[in-house]
Formats: structure tokens, C-alpha cells, sequence
């Protein structure tokens, strides 16, 4: 699992809502939640660690957009997010500001 999370660890990057939302139009955005770390979810989802997945989801840590959401980072020019592509999924975080 190590390896994986070192891996996927060299993944994350950053990119503009512009960027990523058209990988809304198919569904394929997760945020999610700063109480998380990005790395985890995504070796969570590439390890198929379903009892990990459905508690993240149960507790709205890991969510899909919603309409607030997409509607709010439309209207930010040049919204920024960390992200991580674990096929067919794109993870989206809000950067936290120190």
C-alpha cells in the first residue's frame, strides 16, 4: 500500500475549476474534504477499499459537486483546486490556506 500512496503521491497536482470541470459533465468529480488527505482517497479508491470509500461517503467527506458548489467556482476566475486522477474518477481538494 506504501508504494501506491508514494506513487500516487507524485500525482497530485493543481488545476483550474476551468480545467477540471469538464470531467463534471460525466460525472467524474469527488471532492474532497480538507479533513482528508488527497493521497489516502485516491489509494482508497485504486485498492478498491470499498468499507473506507462508503464510510468517507456516508460521512459527506467525500461528496459530488453540488449545484452551490458549481455554480459558486464558475463565478471564481481562476478557482484553483489539488487534484488527483484515479481513473475514471478526478479527486478535487480545495487547497486549505495556512
Amino acid at each position: 500500500m506504501t508504494d501506491a500512496k508514494e506513487e500516487l503521491a507524485t500525482k497530485v497536482d493543481i488545476a483550474d475549476w476551468l480545467s477540471l470541470r469538464a470531467h463534471l459533465e460525466r460525472g467524474g468529480v469527488i471532492v474532497v474534504d480538507p479533513l482528508l488527505e488527497l493521497v489516502e482517497v485516491g489509494a482508497a479508491l485504486a485498492a478498491d477499499e470499498v468499507q473506507a470509500v462508503q464510510r468517507w461517503l456516508s460521512s459527506s467527506l467525500l461528496t459530488k459537486p453540488s449545484l452551490e458548489q458549481v455554480k459558486k467556482w464558475d463565478a471564481e476566475k481562476g478557482k484553483i483546486f489539488n487534484c488527483l486522477i484515479v481513473s475514471p474518477y478526478v479527486l478535487i481538494q480545495e487547497p486549505v490556506n495556512p
